[in-house]
This record gives structure tokens, sequence and C-alpha cells, in this order.
């Protein structure tokens, strides 16, 4: 049961100039890399691949969804352009020995329409993840539906949510992504979300309540750790979090102020504190 960090920690977005963060994440001590899929065209299958079984580290790719990649769009042709995205991600992750294709993998992140979400938009996201879960299956990588918070998406915000989402696109690779900053905003018990997710859980970012490093907010992480063990979680625990700095991030994830001293304390803190919760 790994235990790994998001590059988005240090960097916006990963290209072939920033394969060396690869290397950073194994010397601070962590399993697996999650790298962030957004800049395809910039990233070298062959490069990355290397550098992987240099530092033997497990990787996780996380979606970057903007609006042309909105599976649940009224246009057709943004909802073809977000399958041959998604395809392409699976198709990385495959080529690298990646286990799962996390985040909202459905609509495009910071699209709210004022209103709720319609039957349409719903089954459109089913018949496209139906697709999806086909490929992924053909490849052996899996597929991580993440619900976020009401201020970043109005189509999927809980657990339960997902559990139905998952049910109804029937595809053994198409599961849960949980993550603890937005079950922090919506879910009333985060130990019951995790028990509904069930085996259905694929994935599990560890954030704390202001995003920044795990163990040093509010969130309940007794419950979140108990969970997990009754459910015989065998998936990753990846921290994502974000820092100022880093200024294409900053206006996405409403990120103002520091979060803590500097990237690296998210890292390494965060690492020791899963350690100790969550050990080998």
């Amino acid at each position: 049961m790994p235990i790994g960090v998001n590059l988005f920690l240090w960097t916006a977005a990963y290209t072939d100039a920033e394969t060396h963060l690869i290397g950073k994440v194994k010397k601070l001590g962590f399993d697996l890399v999650e790298i962030p899929l957004d800049l395809l065209d910039s990233i070298s299958v062959e490069k990355t691949r290397e550098v992987l079984q240099e530092t033997g580290l497990q990787v996780t790719g996380c979606a970057v969804v903007g609006e042309r990649r909105d599976l649940i769009s009224d246009d057709a042709t943004i909802r073809k352009e977000a399958l041959d995205y998604f395809t392409r991600c699976l198709q990385l992750l495959a080529a690298w020995g990646g286990t799962v294709l996390c985040g909202p993998c459905y609509s495009a992140v910071g699209k709210l329409t004022g209103t709720s979400r319609t039957p349409e938009e719903w089954q459109r996201a089913v018949t496209g993840l139906k697709e999806l879960g086909k490929i992924a299956e053909d490849l052996g990588v899996k597929i991580a539906l993440e619900p976020l918070n009401r201020f970043e998406t109005y189509f999927l915000n809980t657990a339960q949510d997902a559990v139905r989402l998952v049910e109804e696109v029937e595809s053994p690779a198409v599961g849960i992504h949980l993550d603890t900053f937005h079950m922090n905003v919506e879910e009333k018990c985060l130990y019951e979300a995790v028990k509904q997710a069930g085996s259905r859980l694929f994935h599990v970012h560890t954030c704390e309540n202001d995003r920044g490093t795990p163990g040093e907010g509010h969130v309940n992480w007794d419950e979140v750790f108990q969970a997990l063990r009754e459910i015989n979680y065998q998936g990753a625990l990846v921290i994502e979090s974000f820092v100022p700095g880093v200024k294409e991030i900053v206006r996405a994830a409403s990120i103002w102020r520091d979060l803590a001293p500097n990237a690296d304390h998210i890292a390494q803190q965060g690492l020791a504190f899963l350690r100790k919760h969550w050990p080998e």
C-alpha cells in the first residue's frame, strides 16, 4: 500500500523538463509519484519511463480536466475531445506500468451552471465512462472518479453519488477516488463516506481541511484510517497540495496564502504523518 505525492506540489504542469522531480520524490522517501497529465504533447513516454525504472517508483496519473475535456458537455465535439484526452492518459499510464488515472474524469473543474446536474448530463457521463472503462480494462489500468466540493463542480460531490455512478457504469476498471479535502466540505462523516465507497475505492488523496500538510489541520484522520482498514483498502495514499509559488495553480485551486513554510515541508511532514498512521 504505497504512499505517494502529486507533482502539483512543485509544478503547474508536467513535461519532459520536470522529469527531475521524479528523482526528488524518490529521495524524499515516497513509494509512488503521481503525475499531472495536462500537456500530453510535451511528455515523452520513453523519457519518463526510463526515470521511473531508474527510481523504482510506482506511478499514478492525475487527470487535468479543462473545459475542452468535459465528458458531460452539451457539445458532442467537446465530448469527443474529452474521450480522446482520457484515452491518451490511459495509454500513457499503461506504457509506464501505471495503475490508476484519478481525478474528476467526468466534467471540467470549475464548471458551474447555477443549477443541479441534469439527467441528460448524468447519462452522458455513464455513456462516456462505459467506453473509457472498456479501454482501461484492455490496457490493465483503472479509472478512479473523484467527487469534488460544490465550489469546483455541481456534478459529483459525495461518495454516495460516486457509488451510484460507478454502479451504473458497470466496469471493473472504473471506481472511486476520495480526497479528504473535498470530503471535509461535503461529507457528514468521513468514516461513513469511506465505508460507502468500500471495495469500489481505488485511490485516496490525503489532504488537510486547508489543503495543507496532512496532520496539521482538523481532518479526523483516526476515522479515515479506521474505515480504510475495515474495507481492506489496498490502493495508494497520495499527498496532493499546492503552494502560491506555482502561479498557474493559484487561481484554479484558490491558494491565496502559504499553507506551509514551503512545498518540501508539506511533502516531508506529510509523509512522516502518513507513515506513522499507515505503516508499511
